[in-house]
């Protein structure tokens, strides 16, 4: 990713979105040493204009940037950051920084508020497959995602295929409270797998969706 920092004298804006359900969180600005620090950590950092230093999101709030994926603007000069939030993303405590001070909910609020859980799940869930694709092209230290990639395929394919046992064993057991767990772990490690054999959840997707067309 080639950013063009010289356009605005060392920084470019940072649009900061919510990756679970597109809300626009903040608006912040990065120079080169912020952007890079961002990578390296996986926590959104920002460079301040008042105070002329760099500041990780959350370092004295706790109110941390997690970040899923970071997209380029056509013109080089504007990062798109999706993340998932820790708390709350303005410094009022409040969600947004565009959330409205009488409590009326902002327009991008509305858009979003009418999801169904499924939906809001299904989100999540493309918002997680591409982190994998982000920590492939942006390893970090200490992340499991690039502990599987180190390990390779088999690995993937192996706990897999632990998962979807443990799955079976907990629906016949009746422990759905577990169940839910090792659901999770399975879906996680198939969409790792996914991704390390070339394929998307898009593709897999259209598969259902040509076995569920009209026939005739």
């Amino acid at each position: 990713m080639t950013i063009d920092f010289n356009k605005g004298g060392g920084l470019v804006p940072a649009v900061i979105q919510n990756a679970s359900d597109g809300k626009v969180l903040m608006l912040a600005y990065m120079n080169q040493e912020a952007y890079q620090k961002t990578q390296e950590t996986g926590l959104v950092t920002f460079y301040s204009r008042s105070k002329n230093r760099l500041w990780t999101k959350g370092e004295t709030s706790g109110n941390t940037l997690q970040v899923v994926q970071v997209e380029l603007d056509c013109d080089r000069d504007t990062l798109l950051v999706l993340v998932n939030p820790t708390g709350p993303a303005c410094h009022r405590n409040t969600e947004t920084c565009f959330d409205k001070q009488n409590g009326e909910p902002s327009y991008h609020q509305r858009s979003f508020q009418n999801f169904t859980p499924t939906e809001k799940a299904l989100q999540f869930i493309a918002s997680l497959e591409q982190t994998i694709k982000d920590r492939v092209k942006n390893p970090v230290e200490g992340s499991y995602t690039n502990f599987l990639f180190d390990k390779g395929l088999n690995k993937m394919a192996q706990k897999v295929g632990e998962e979807a046992v443990e799955v079976v064993i907990d629906a016949v057991a009746g422990k759905t409270d577990t169940m839910k767990g090792e659901a999770a772990d399975l879906i996680f490690h198939l969409l790792v797998l996914l991704e390390a054999s070339g394929l998307s959840l898009a593709e897999v997707v259209q598969v259902l969706e040509s076995r569920h067309k009209p026939r005739g």
